[in-house]
Protein backbone atom coordinates (compact mmCIF):
# COMPACT_ATOMS: atom_id res chain seq x y z
CA UNK A 1 0.00 0.00 0.00
CA UNK A 2 1.33 3.24 -0.70
CA UNK A 3 1.06 5.44 2.69
CA UNK A 4 1.79 9.22 3.34
CA UNK A 5 3.35 9.83 6.28
CA UNK A 6 3.23 14.05 7.18
CA UNK A 7 5.63 14.48 9.94
CA UNK A 8 7.64 11.23 9.38
CA UNK A 9 10.67 12.84 10.46
CA UNK A 10 9.75 13.60 13.96
CA UNK A 11 9.36 11.53 16.82
CA UNK A 12 6.14 9.82 16.68
CA UNK A 13 6.29 9.64 12.54
CA UNK A 14 9.50 8.67 12.49
CA UNK A 15 8.83 5.48 14.56
CA UNK A 16 5.84 4.85 12.67
CA UNK A 17 7.32 5.56 9.23
CA UNK A 18 9.52 2.21 10.40
CA UNK A 19 6.68 0.04 11.30
CA UNK A 20 5.02 1.03 7.85
CA UNK A 21 8.50 -0.05 5.87
CA UNK A 22 8.97 -3.47 8.13
CA UNK A 23 5.84 -4.31 7.03
CA UNK A 24 6.10 -4.33 3.29
CA UNK A 25 4.67 -1.01 2.51
CA UNK A 26 5.68 1.96 0.49
CA UNK A 27 5.98 5.08 2.58
CA UNK A 28 6.16 8.87 1.37
CA UNK A 29 7.41 11.26 3.68
CA UNK A 30 6.04 14.98 4.03
CA UNK A 31 8.15 17.20 6.49
CA UNK A 32 9.29 20.81 6.56
CA UNK A 33 11.83 19.75 9.54
CA UNK A 34 11.34 22.10 11.83
CA UNK A 35 10.80 19.63 14.67
CA UNK A 36 11.89 16.84 12.39
CA UNK A 37 15.22 15.14 11.82
CA UNK A 38 17.19 14.28 8.84
CA UNK A 39 18.80 11.44 10.89
CA UNK A 40 15.45 10.06 11.87
CA UNK A 41 14.40 9.94 7.79
CA UNK A 42 13.92 5.87 7.17
CA UNK A 43 16.28 5.78 3.79
CA UNK A 44 13.46 3.44 2.45
CA UNK A 45 10.85 6.31 2.66
CA UNK A 46 10.48 8.58 -0.22
CA UNK A 47 11.12 11.92 1.84
CA UNK A 48 9.95 15.57 0.72
CA UNK A 49 11.01 18.81 2.85
CA UNK A 50 7.86 20.23 2.31
CA UNK A 51 4.98 21.94 4.67
CA UNK A 52 1.31 20.63 4.68
CA UNK A 53 0.56 24.71 4.29
CA UNK A 54 1.67 24.59 0.95
CA UNK A 55 -1.50 23.11 -0.84
CA UNK A 56 0.06 22.47 -4.33
CA UNK A 57 3.03 20.65 -3.17
CA UNK A 58 0.55 18.82 -0.87
CA UNK A 59 -1.88 17.40 -3.76
CA UNK A 60 1.17 17.41 -6.20
CA UNK A 61 3.01 14.63 -4.26
CA UNK A 62 -0.01 12.19 -3.21
CA UNK A 63 -1.03 12.42 -7.13
CA UNK A 64 2.62 11.33 -8.31
CA UNK A 65 2.11 8.82 -5.28
CA UNK A 66 -0.92 7.39 -6.41
CA UNK A 67 -1.65 7.61 -2.09
CA UNK A 68 -4.26 5.28 -0.51
CA UNK A 69 -3.84 6.31 3.48
CA UNK A 70 -2.74 9.21 5.13
CA UNK A 71 -1.29 8.96 8.43
CA UNK A 72 -1.18 12.96 10.01
CA UNK A 73 1.29 13.42 12.42
CA UNK A 74 2.30 17.21 11.29
CA UNK A 75 1.46 19.53 13.60
CA UNK A 76 2.09 22.97 15.34
CA UNK A 77 2.99 21.08 18.29
CA UNK A 78 3.56 23.60 21.12
CA UNK A 79 0.12 24.40 23.30
CA UNK A 80 2.11 27.85 24.40
CA UNK A 81 2.96 28.68 21.26
CA UNK A 82 -0.43 28.29 20.05
CA UNK A 83 -1.34 30.87 22.86
CA UNK A 84 0.56 33.40 22.02
CA UNK A 85 0.06 33.04 18.06
CA UNK A 86 -3.08 31.33 17.79
CA UNK A 87 -3.10 32.45 14.00
CA UNK A 88 0.00 30.68 13.09
CA UNK A 89 -1.34 27.86 15.31
CA UNK A 90 -4.47 27.71 13.00
CA UNK A 91 -2.70 28.08 9.70
CA UNK A 92 -0.41 24.41 11.01
CA UNK A 93 -2.82 22.68 12.05
CA UNK A 94 -6.25 23.64 10.79
CA UNK A 95 -5.58 25.35 6.95
CA UNK A 96 -2.69 22.63 6.84
CA UNK A 97 -4.92 19.65 7.90
CA UNK A 98 -8.16 20.89 5.53
CA UNK A 99 -4.68 20.88 2.76
CA UNK A 100 -4.42 17.42 3.11
CA UNK A 101 -8.51 16.18 3.10
CA UNK A 102 -9.02 18.46 -0.16
CA UNK A 103 -6.17 16.61 -1.89
CA UNK A 104 -7.70 13.20 -0.51
CA UNK A 105 -10.58 13.73 -2.00
CA UNK A 106 -9.33 14.67 -5.32
CA UNK A 107 -7.23 11.88 -5.99
CA UNK A 108 -9.03 9.21 -4.12
CA UNK A 109 -7.38 8.42 -0.98
CA UNK A 110 -9.72 5.65 1.09
CA UNK A 111 -8.92 7.22 4.50
CA UNK A 112 -6.76 9.84 6.99
CA UNK A 113 -5.69 8.21 10.45
CA UNK A 114 -4.13 11.79 12.18
CA UNK A 115 -2.92 12.87 15.73
CA UNK A 116 -5.29 14.53 17.94
CA UNK A 117 -4.94 15.53 21.44
CA UNK A 118 -6.88 13.34 24.33
CA UNK A 119 -5.38 16.25 27.07
CA UNK A 120 -5.74 19.22 24.87
CA UNK A 121 -9.14 18.74 23.67
CA UNK A 122 -11.10 17.91 26.98
CA UNK A 123 -9.94 20.62 28.80
CA UNK A 124 -10.15 19.85 32.74
CA UNK A 125 -12.85 17.79 33.68
CA UNK A 126 -14.99 16.07 36.11
CA UNK A 127 -14.40 12.66 35.27
CA UNK A 128 -11.10 10.93 35.37
CA UNK A 129 -9.79 8.72 33.28
CA UNK A 130 -12.24 10.86 30.66
CA UNK A 131 -13.92 9.18 28.44
CA UNK A 132 -14.19 9.94 24.31
CA UNK A 133 -17.80 10.60 25.71
CA UNK A 134 -17.03 13.55 27.63
CA UNK A 135 -18.17 17.27 26.68
CA UNK A 136 -14.85 19.32 24.48
CA UNK A 137 -13.83 22.21 25.99
CA UNK A 138 -10.13 23.19 25.18
CA UNK A 139 -8.66 25.59 27.13
CA UNK A 140 -5.74 26.51 24.55
CA UNK A 141 -6.15 27.56 20.25
CA UNK A 142 -3.74 24.38 19.97
CA UNK A 143 -7.02 22.34 21.67
CA UNK A 144 -9.18 24.05 19.72
CA UNK A 145 -7.31 23.21 16.36
CA UNK A 146 -7.15 19.70 17.26
CA UNK A 147 -10.97 19.30 17.89
CA UNK A 148 -11.70 21.51 14.77
CA UNK A 149 -9.61 18.78 12.93
CA UNK A 150 -12.07 16.04 13.90
CA UNK A 151 -15.13 18.01 13.13
CA UNK A 152 -13.48 18.63 9.20
CA UNK A 153 -12.55 14.87 9.17
CA UNK A 154 -16.54 13.90 10.01
CA UNK A 155 -17.40 16.44 7.11
CA UNK A 156 -14.96 15.03 4.56
CA UNK A 157 -16.14 11.26 5.50
CA UNK A 158 -19.85 12.56 5.19
CA UNK A 159 -19.83 14.85 2.01
CA UNK A 160 -17.22 12.95 0.20
CA UNK A 161 -16.76 9.41 1.80
CA UNK A 162 -13.17 9.47 2.88
CA UNK A 163 -13.01 7.18 5.95
CA UNK A 164 -10.73 8.69 8.85
CA UNK A 165 -9.19 7.84 12.50
CA UNK A 166 -8.46 10.45 14.96
CA UNK A 167 -6.40 9.04 17.50
CA UNK A 168 -6.47 11.24 21.01
CA UNK A 169 -2.85 11.49 22.67
CA UNK A 170 -2.37 11.85 25.94
CA UNK A 171 1.74 12.92 26.89
CA UNK A 172 3.41 10.69 24.90
CA UNK A 173 6.95 10.18 25.47
CA UNK A 174 10.25 7.74 24.95
CA UNK A 175 12.60 7.59 22.17
CA UNK A 176 13.63 9.95 19.38
CA UNK A 177 11.51 13.04 21.43
CA UNK A 178 12.66 16.57 20.43
CA UNK A 179 14.39 18.14 23.29
CA UNK A 180 14.11 21.63 21.75
CA UNK A 181 11.12 23.85 22.06
CA UNK A 182 8.15 22.21 23.36
CA UNK A 183 10.02 19.05 23.61
CA UNK A 184 7.43 16.99 26.41
CA UNK A 185 8.37 17.11 30.21
CA UNK A 186 10.01 13.78 30.11
CA UNK A 187 12.74 14.72 27.39
CA UNK A 188 13.41 18.21 28.66
CA UNK A 189 13.85 16.34 31.89
CA UNK A 190 16.34 13.83 30.64
CA UNK A 191 18.11 16.12 28.50
CA UNK A 192 19.07 18.35 31.15
CA UNK A 193 19.50 15.55 34.30
CA UNK A 194 22.03 14.32 31.93
CA UNK A 195 24.10 17.26 31.28
CA UNK A 196 23.39 17.91 35.01
CA UNK A 197 21.44 21.51 34.23
CA UNK A 198 18.71 22.82 36.51
CA UNK A 199 14.93 21.79 35.60
CA UNK A 200 12.39 23.63 36.66
CA UNK A 201 8.96 22.00 37.39
CA UNK A 202 6.10 24.64 36.33
CA UNK A 203 3.53 25.16 38.86
CA UNK A 204 3.16 23.37 42.03
CA UNK A 205 4.42 19.62 40.34
CA UNK A 206 0.75 18.45 41.28
CA UNK A 207 -0.40 18.86 38.04
CA UNK A 208 -1.50 15.48 36.62
CA UNK A 209 -0.53 13.87 32.87
CA UNK A 210 -1.44 10.42 31.24
CA UNK A 211 2.23 9.54 29.89
CA UNK A 212 1.80 6.92 27.35
CA UNK A 213 4.69 4.96 25.28
CA UNK A 214 5.45 5.87 21.65
CA UNK A 215 5.35 2.26 20.99
CA UNK A 216 2.17 1.53 22.05
CA UNK A 217 1.27 4.96 20.30
CA UNK A 218 2.47 3.58 17.07
CA UNK A 219 1.00 0.35 17.20
CA UNK A 220 -2.69 2.34 17.31
CA UNK A 221 -1.30 4.09 14.35
CA UNK A 222 -0.81 1.07 12.43
CA UNK A 223 -3.77 -0.66 13.29
CA UNK A 224 -5.73 2.11 12.27
CA UNK A 225 -4.13 2.71 9.14
CA UNK A 226 -4.38 -0.81 8.16
CA UNK A 227 -7.56 -2.20 9.85
CA UNK A 228 -11.33 -1.10 9.99
CA UNK A 229 -11.24 1.08 12.87
CA UNK A 230 -12.99 4.70 12.22
CA UNK A 231 -14.21 7.61 14.66
CA UNK A 232 -12.30 9.22 17.29
CA UNK A 233 -10.20 7.43 20.08
CA UNK A 234 -8.56 7.96 23.05
CA UNK A 235 -4.91 6.27 23.29
CA UNK A 236 -3.69 6.19 26.96
CA UNK A 237 -2.79 4.29 29.97
CA UNK A 238 -6.11 5.81 32.61
CA UNK A 239 -3.11 6.62 35.14
CA UNK A 240 -2.12 10.11 36.01
CA UNK A 241 1.22 10.58 37.54
CA UNK A 242 2.07 13.89 38.74
CA UNK A 243 5.00 16.07 37.16
CA UNK A 244 6.93 15.82 40.69
CA UNK A 245 6.82 12.15 40.38
CA UNK A 246 8.08 12.52 37.21
CA UNK A 247 11.23 14.34 38.19
CA UNK A 248 11.70 12.20 41.11
CA UNK A 249 11.84 9.27 39.11
CA UNK A 250 14.24 10.32 36.46
CA UNK A 251 16.27 11.69 38.91
CA UNK A 252 17.16 8.57 40.41
CA UNK A 253 17.43 6.74 37.07
CA UNK A 254 19.92 9.22 35.44
CA UNK A 255 21.95 10.21 38.79
CA UNK A 256 21.94 13.62 38.81
CA UNK A 257 22.66 15.42 41.52
CA UNK A 258 20.21 18.83 40.30
CA UNK A 259 17.55 19.65 42.98
CA UNK A 260 13.71 20.13 41.87
CA UNK A 261 12.75 23.87 41.54
CA UNK A 262 9.61 25.02 40.49
CA UNK A 263 8.41 28.47 38.72
CA UNK A 264 5.32 30.28 37.60
CA UNK A 265 2.80 27.82 35.95
CA UNK A 266 2.33 28.80 32.52
CA UNK A 267 -0.84 29.87 30.71
CA UNK A 268 -3.43 27.87 29.01
CA UNK A 269 -2.28 24.25 30.47
CA UNK A 270 -4.51 22.29 32.25
CA UNK A 271 -4.06 20.71 35.82
CA UNK A 272 -5.26 17.23 35.41
CA UNK A 273 -5.43 14.54 32.33
CA UNK A 274 -5.99 11.48 32.21
CA UNK A 275 -8.16 9.29 29.32
CA UNK A 276 -10.29 6.39 29.54
CA UNK A 277 -9.01 3.81 26.66
CA UNK A 278 -12.05 1.55 27.26
CA UNK A 279 -13.32 2.33 23.76
CA UNK A 280 -10.57 1.56 21.57
CA UNK A 281 -9.95 -1.43 23.93
CA UNK A 282 -13.32 -2.94 23.12
CA UNK A 283 -13.29 -2.39 19.51
CA UNK A 284 -9.47 -4.22 18.45
CA UNK A 285 -8.09 -4.92 21.82
CA UNK A 286 -5.78 -2.37 21.85
CA UNK A 287 -4.46 -1.53 25.81
CA UNK A 288 -0.75 0.36 26.69
CA UNK A 289 2.05 -2.85 27.07
CA UNK A 290 5.15 -0.56 28.58
CA UNK A 291 4.60 0.46 32.06
CA UNK A 292 6.07 4.32 33.06
CA UNK A 293 8.55 2.68 35.12
CA UNK A 294 9.87 0.75 31.85
CA UNK A 295 9.35 3.56 29.42
CA UNK A 296 11.12 5.66 31.33
CA UNK A 297 14.36 3.17 31.71
CA UNK A 298 14.24 2.53 27.90
CA UNK A 299 14.05 6.60 27.04
CA UNK A 300 16.71 7.07 29.72
CA UNK A 301 18.70 4.66 27.85
CA UNK A 302 18.16 5.94 24.17
CA UNK A 303 19.53 9.57 25.34
CA UNK A 304 22.32 8.41 27.29
CA UNK A 305 23.64 6.55 23.79
CA UNK A 306 23.07 9.92 21.86
CA UNK A 307 25.61 10.99 24.19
Amino acid sequence: MNILVTGGAGFIGSHIVDQLIAKGHQVIIIDNLVTGQTDLINPQAVFYQEDITNAEQVHKIIQQHQIEVICHQAAQLDVRKSVQDPQYDASVNIIGTINLFEAAHKNGVKKVVFASSGGAIYGDTDILPTPETHPTYPISPYGIAKLVMEKYAHYYKTIYNIDYTALRYSNVYGPRQNTQGEAGVIALFISKMLQNQQCYINGDGNNTRDFVYVQDVVEANIQAILGNLSGSYNIATATQTNINQIFDILHQLTNTTITRQNREAKLGEQQHSCLSYDKIHQAINWQPQTNLQQGLLQTVEYFKSRG
